[in-house]
């Protein structure tokens, strides 16, 4: 089992900027691709952004030239540098990771972020 412990959420101004940290712990072997999702109040999870091992990103549109997803890997930790906030951004911020086949294999428990207008 992997475990994933989310910080860094909070409440924002509209602008403002929030810095998400994951760090897993456990079968960390089985760690491969590490990402961000979030969910809001009434819609399904959406992807945010992934990072590979390697270095590879991905970001959903929406958050593409405001959101930086890094990780550092003697640390087992994923980050996201959230900038330019918007009130849209609202929702619950989870980090999930897994093998190559299921990189969604195993969630943290979620970060609340509130960006207020």
């Amino acid at each position: 089992q992997v475990q994933l412990v989310e910080s860094g959420g909070g409440l924002v101004q509209a602008g403002g900027s929030l810095r998400l940290s994951c760090a897993a712990s456990g079968a960390i072997f089985r760690i491969n691709t590490m990402g961000w999702y979030r969910q809001a109040p009434g819609k399904q999870r959406e992807l945010v952004a992934t990072i590979t091992s390697g270095g590879s990103t991905n970001y959903a549109d929406s958050v593409k030239g405001r959101f930086t997803i890094s990780r550092d890997n003697a640390k087992n930790t994923v980050y996201l540098q959230m900038n330019s906030l918007k009130p849209e951004d609202t929702a619950v911020y989870y980090c999930a990771t897994g093998p190559p086949w299921k990189t969604t294999a195993y969630w943290g428990q979620g970060t609340q972020v509130t960006v207020s207008s």
